[in-house]
């Protein structure tokens, strides 16, 4: 069998992301504040973008054309020497101090949980075989403060203890004395709870950590943990042998004083956040008016500075070096890319919530009982793009409107068929639910057999499985669950 080399054209299609479109992609999905942010860091990191809104002077400061500054005469090969590693897109002005920030070595309130966990484990002076283990335990809680190394869940707290410690002592080589030590000493720091192997055991190194024992707290969530999910506040009382009242006082000290997931707020904002719509509908006349919101949103514009210097290849009579003016072009690419590319997003964004009046006309004069169903592909084949660059468009972005603040998710929806062959959307009959729960009896709750019976009663037919679907999906719990036992 013989070899041959051989050479030959092939023609094939491939589709290439340039820049331009993963920026343009990438700019999409972004809310407004994440896209002032990113601008605002492109405005800093590129010499060749300019802020308008922050440049502009009042009238009366403004330098005429006669008085304009000389520009300054630029060393441009040690500008070059000294941000060496640009890149397209941007420079990293990131630079190490070399002077040490003393208030930088303060822990924030902030910080995650495994660190705010490994510090105290440091503060507390422990033999270095023991910080191997703490570090190796710390290093297993997950971000709810919980140490799952094995399925504690299935076990009660002894059992879970007895196998987590031979897990850890398997995976370390230390002694089951020395983890059982170390283990004891994390279960102390703050936040209390941070290493439970299951939430009985969780609550109860809280209960136990309060400023006056309660015993009868203890014995709930020691034994009766399954019977206070279900509100049966009877049944723990007969089984402990208390009367109700101190069953009331003992459940407003578990919901106020325990905490199910210590690990919650670290490494997360705790403040709240308001949302700032992306999008104004107002009704002026019969007619919707659609307005993005930019405020604060930086004016770009390309420096004329840096233009200059392209065109006349110098400044103040010298001459601009290959490297130097290579560095302009990247940067002014950027600039482009980054004006265009926010001008699309702004295009679009508006396009697919015109879009989206259109459509929704009737609900924005009516109500929700007239919110039509909706899906990404109407939106995409009426304004002539793909459904993905539709569903970039929703996310993370909200609109005002006269009937209240929506994510543009809310807009799409499946429908169902009324009794009478028109169609309404799954939000409306959500509603529905929602407010028939509202105002059942919370000592007889209603089953979701008998919700199907009240929206059939308005028109809306469901079966069973369907309204059991929407209720979970709403985060609303069963009947046995809404259920109060007083």
């Amino acid at each position: 069998m013989g070899y041959e080399l051989k050479q030959e054209l092939k023609l094939t299609q491939s589709l290439v992301m340039t820049p331009q479109l993963q920026l343009a992609i990438k700019l999409l999905q972004l809310s407004r504040i994440e896209l002032e942010e990113l601008v605002r860091e492109e405005v800093q990191a590129n010499p060749v973008l300019e802020d308008t809104t922050e440049s502009a002077t009042p009238d009366a400061q403004r330098v005429g054309p006669e008085k304009q500054p000389e520009k300054p005469e630029v060393d441009w090969q040690a500008y070059l020497e000294e941000r060496s590693d640009y890149r397209a897109g941007g420079i990293d002005f990131n630079q190490k101090e070399e002077e040490e920030d003393f208030m930088g070595n303060l822990s924030s309130p902030g910080g995650s949980l495994h660190d705010h966990l490994m510090w105290q484990l440091r503060m507390n002076s422990l033999p270095e075989e023991a910080v191997s283990v703490g570090e190796f335990i710390i290093g297993n809680i997950d971000e709810d403060g919980y140490l799952r190394l094995v399925d504690g869940d299935a076990m009660g707290c002894d059992e879970a203890e007895e196998a987590t410690v031979r897990e850890v002592s398997s995976m370390t080589g230390a002694t089951q004395e020395l983890v059982r030590k170390v283990l004891s000493t994390i279960h102390m720091f703050d936040p209390v709870g941070a290493g439970s192997r299951n939430l009985r055991e969780c609550l109860l190194l809280q209960a136990r950590n309060l400023p006056v024992r309660d015993t009868v707290v203890e014995e709930i969530i020691t034994n009766h943990l399954e019977k206070l999910a279900r509100k049966n506040y009877k049944a723990i009382a007969r089984a402990v042998g208390v009367a109700i009242e101190d069953i009331y006082d003992a459940v407003k000290v578990i919901n106020k004083c325990l905490n199910p997931s210590p690990g919650a707020g670290f490494g997360q904002d705790d403040e709240a956040r308001a949302i700032v719509p992306d999008i104004y509908i107002h009704k002026v006349g019969d007619e919707y008016v659609i307005s993005l919101n930019e405020d604060g949103m930086p004016k770009l514009k390309i420096s004329p500075y840096y233009r200059e210097i392209l065109k006349s290849g110098g400044n103040g009579g010298g001459k601009v070096n290959d490297q130097a003016k290579g560095y302009i072009q990247d940067k002014l690419r950027s600039a482009v890319w980054l004006i265009k590319s926010v001008h699309q997003r702004q295009r679009t964004i508006y396009r697919v919530v015109e879009c989206i009046v259109r459509f929704q006309r009737e609900f924005l004069d009516k109500g929700l009982k007239f919110l039509k169903p909706l899906v990404l592909k109407d939106v995409a084949e009426e304004i002539g793009v793909h459904e993905s660059t539709v569903s970039r468009v929703t996310s993370n972005k909200y609109v005002q409107t006269p009937r209240g603040i929506f994510e543009l998710k809310y807009f799409f929806s499946n429908g169902m068929s009324n009794d009478d062959g028109s169609d309404m959307a799954v939000e409306y009959i959500k509603e529905k639910i929602r407010n028939i729960i509202k105002n059942e009896d919370v000592k007889n709750p209603l089953s979701d057999k008998q919700i199907v019976e009240f929206l059939k009663e308005s028109g809306i037919s469901v079966a069973r499985r369907t309204a059991t679907k929407y209720r979970e999906a709403m985060g609303v719990l069963s009947s046995s669950r809404r259920k109060a036992h007083f």
